[in-house]
């Protein structure tokens, strides 16, 4: 199971960072790239603890919808969405924060499983990975980018 890990610092409260990384709106505008938007369970504000979300996305060219579930929520230091439905067999993405130097550090931990078995795996270590460590890096430059305006 490929695991992705990513650390930032952002010169922002750790209550404005947490805030940001829930917001529906702010998600869309830092994934702008591919297009993403909410188009089913909650789509405007923030997520909560047991909401869903389902968003709508291109990657690769391809339209794609992914169902993620709010598993675990602690204010304001880490929530944990997990995919319920969609293109990955299985992905869990931690999203945690932790108050340093003044400001906070924004730490990613995206674990997943490709569906297609072997074909997966090879995708995985051609390219997908890299794609997906690229996502989540450009992500939380943008949540920085928009939390220290």
């Amino acid at each position: 199971m490929p695991i992705i890990k990513h650390d930032i610092f952002i010169n922002a409260p750790i209550n404005v960072c947490f805030d940001l990384a829930r917001n529906v709106g702010v998600h869309t505008e830092t994934t702008a790239k591919t297009k993403e938007k909410a188009v089913g369970g909650v789509t405007q504000g923030f997520l909560e603890k047991d909401d869903t979300v389902t968003w709508e996305a291109t990657h690769f060219g391809i339209k794609q919808k992914l169902t993620a579930k709010i598993t675990h929520m602690e204010k304001p230091t880490v929530f944990v969405d997990s995919m319920v439905k969609g293109a990955f067999r299985s992905f869990t993405h931690t999203h945690q924060f932790v108050e340093e130097n003044g400001g906070t550090l924004m730490i990613d931990k995206f674990e997943y499983r490709s569906p297609f078995g072997l074909i997966g795996i090879i995708a995985d270590k051609l390219f997908l990975k890299k794609y997906m460590t690229d996502f989540i890096r450009y992500r939380a430059k943008e949540l920085k980018r928009i939390a220290e305006m």
